[in-house]
């Protein structure tokens, strides 16, 4: 059976929300919120396999902490600029 497009971006909000952590909860479940509707597929695609990694990887990457995968680089940069602003840190 095949994921509806509606289908996916749902379940991908709600991975997003539901990570295991507070910190990646509150990182990853505003950005999906505003930014999933307006991803291509290829955007997508990337986002649904970070989904996939370990919160206690995912942490240190968006902070800075640790080098990320130079495949989520793009990806996790704008992630982390969005968290900053949101929550008013540098």
């Amino acid at each position: 059976m095949t994921e509806t497009p509606e289908a996916r971006l749902k379940r991908m909000r709600m991975r997003s929300w539901r990570r295991g952590t507070k910190e990646m909860d509150l990182i990853l479940g505003p950005y999906a919120d505003e930014k999933l509707a307006t991803m291509d597929a290829a955007e997508l695609d990337l986002f649904d396999l970070l989904l996939e990694e370990y919160d206690q990887d995912l942490y240190p990457w968006v902070s800075g902490t640790r080098p990320c995968p130079p495949e989520y680089l793009d990806l996790l940069t704008r992630i982390s600029a969005f968290a900053k602003t949101r929550h008013g840190t540098d």
